[in-house]
C-alpha cells in the first residue's frame, strides 16, 4: 500500500513537470463560424439577372392641352372670348401596376468599395387618363354682332409600357451584403394622346342663343375638334434609388431595390417601383 502511494506521487510530479515544460497553445475561437462571417465576397465582374416588381405612376396632366385649344380657335371669332387662355384643369392621376424585366452590369471592387455600371429593363403598364370641361359660357355680342355660348372639353392620356434605365452604382460590401445607391438616365416607350372639342352656339340675341339650333341661320350650333396621338413615342428622364444585393452561393445573389423615375414629356410622369430579383455574377 505504501508503495502504491509513493508511485502515484512520483507520477503526478513527473506529469506536472512535463506540462510546465510544454508551450502555451493558442485558443481556437469561433472556428469556421468566424471565418464565414468575415469572408469577403468577390463582387467584381459581369452579372445578369431577372426581376419583378410593383409600383405606382403619378401623372400631372395640367396644361397638356391648352396650346391645342388656342390653335383650334386661332382663326375663329370666338377667340375674342379668351378661350385660348382658359385653364382646362385636368389635374393629377395615380395608378398601380406590376412589372417584370431584367438587369445586367459590371462591377469594379476596391477593398470593400464596389462601383459599377448597370442597365435595367421593366415591362408594365404605367399611366392614366384625365378629362376636364369648361363652360359653356355666353359672350357677346362679338365682332360678328352675335352672342356666342362657348364650351371646351379636353382629354389627355399617357401609357408607358417599357422602361429602361442606365445608371451608375456605388456600394459597400459587408460580408455577404452589398447595399448600394444609384442614379442615371431613363427612357420610356409611351403612347400619348390629347384631344380637345370646342362647342359654339351663336344667335342674334342672348335669348335666341337658348333656342333650338338650325343648320344654316342663327341660332346655329357647331363644334371644332383636334386630336394629337403619338404611338411608341420615346420619352426621356432620370432615375435614382437604393438597393441591396445578397450573395447566396458562389456567384448567385438575390436583390431588393427601390427606384424613382421621372419623365418630363407633354405629361409630367413620376414612377415609383419596388422590386425583387435574382442574379448571377460570372
Amino acid at each position: 500500500m505504501r508503495g502504491l502511494l509513493l508511485a502515484a506521487a512520483m507520477l503526478g510530479t513527473v506529469s506536472a513537470a512535463h506540462a510546465a515544460d510544454m508551450p502555451d497553445l493558442p485558443v481556437l475561437r469561433g472556428g469556421f463560424t468566424d471565418g464565414l462571417s468575415t469572408a469577403r465576397v468577390n463582387w467584381e465582374g459581369y452579372y445578369v439577372g431577372g426581376q419583378a416588381g410593383y409600383g405606382s405612376s403619378d401623372e400631372n396632366f395640367n396644361g397638356s392641352t391648352n396650346n391645342m385649344v388656342a390653335a383650334l380657335v386661332a382663326n375663329n371669332v370666338i377667340q375674342e372670348t379668351g378661350i385660348g387662355q382658359w385653364n382646362l384643369n385636368l389635374g393629377k392621376q395615380s395608378a398601380r401596376s406590376t412589372s417584370f424585366g431584367g438587369f445586367a452590369g459590371y462591377n469594379l471592387q476596391y477593398d470593400d468599395i464596389v462601383i459599377g455600371l448597370e442597365g435595367s429593363y421593366l415591362h408594365g403598364t404605367f399611366g392614366g387618363t384625365a378629362r376636364a370641361s369648361h363652360g359653356p359660357l355666353t359672350f357677346g355680342p362679338l365682332s360678328d354682332t352675335f352672342y356666342h355660348t362657348v364650351g371646351a372639353t379636353s382629354t389627355s392620356a399617357i401609357s408607358i409600357s417599357d422602361l429602361a434605365t442606365l445608371r451608375a452604382r456605388a456600394g459597400y460590401a459587408y460580408g455577404s451584403f452589398l447595399p448600394y445607391a444609384f442614379g442615371g438616365f431613363a427612357l420610356g416607350n409611351a403612347d400619348i394622346s390629347q384631344s380637345v372639342v370646342v362647342t359654339d352656339r351663336y344667335a342674334a340675341t342672348f335669348a335666341g342663343s337658348q333656342s333650338s339650333c338650325s343648320g344654316a341661320t342663327p341660332p346655329v350650333c357647331y363644334s371644332l375638334s383636334s386630336t394629337n396621338a403619338q404611338h411608341n413615342h420615346l420619352v426621356y428622364g432620370y432615375s435614382g434609388g437604393v438597393g441591396v444585393d445578397i450573395n447566396l452561393y458562389g456567384g448567385l445573389f438575390m436583390r431588393a431595390e427601390y427606384e424613382y423615375i421621372r419623365f418630363t414629356s407633354q405629361v409630367d410622369t413620376s414612377i415609383n417601383t419596388v422590386r425583387a430579383g435574382l442574379g448571377y455574377k460570372f
